[in-house]
């Protein structure tokens, strides 16, 4: 930044970015990140990326939070936007940090709003969505390693009321861990 010298403010413990003629501090702090494992029956909705990130791999519909919305609200816009999904969300299943990029990950149990149809399609950030049993799922092709919490999460809570939100396992804490490359089929 044009202007702002690299500092530890007064009264912070931090060096951070601040403006050299008005002492304004810049403060840049985690992004939140909201989500939603979708279920029809014991089927998770996944979205195959359109987008970098890892292009052509599977994950949840997630992504950033907009100013002015709600945590839910994120969560259902996301799924409105990358599956075309509208959502009715039951509760918090995750809450994932990921130190390594500035990100906290909010992820909801969900399910679709009609669960007759149960109505998905592939928005712009989606090559393709679909539905997929647990054994089922592209295990080598998933996105993130939070994609896989959160859907191991998912399967843990059962059908019932949702316990305690899950949490980055006890071997990465802090998100630091990237994924393993996929193993060649």
């Amino acid at each position: 930044m044009t202007g702002f010298i690299r500092r530890i403010p007064e009264g912070d413990n931090r060096e951070r970015d601040v403006c050299a003629d008005c002492g304004y501090v810049a403060y840049v702090n985690p992004k939140v990140v909201v989500g939603a494992v979708v279920v029809s029956g014991t089927a998770v909705l996944l979205c195959r990326r359109a987008i970098e990130p890892r292009l052509g791999f599977w994950t949840l519909p997630a992504g950033y939070m907009e100013l002015g919305e709600t945590l839910e609200e994120g969560a259902a816009r996301e799924a409105l936007e990358e599956a075309e999904a509208s959502i009715s969300i039951e509760g918090i299943l995750g809450v994932f940090s990921i130190a390594r990029i500035g990100q906290v990950q909010v992820i909801f149990r969900a399910r679709f709003a009609d669960p007759d149809t149960a109505h998905h399609a592939a928005g712009p950030e989606s090559q393709e969505v679909g539905l997929f049993e647990w054994d089922r799922i592209p295990w080598d092709e998933i996105a993130f390693p939070s994609v896989h919490w959160a859907l191991h999460a998912w399967r843990d809570s059962g059908p019932g009321p949702l316990g305690a939100p899950a949490a980055n396992p006890p071997d990465d804490r802090r998100g630091v861990h990237r994924l393993a490359p996929p193993i060649p089929v």
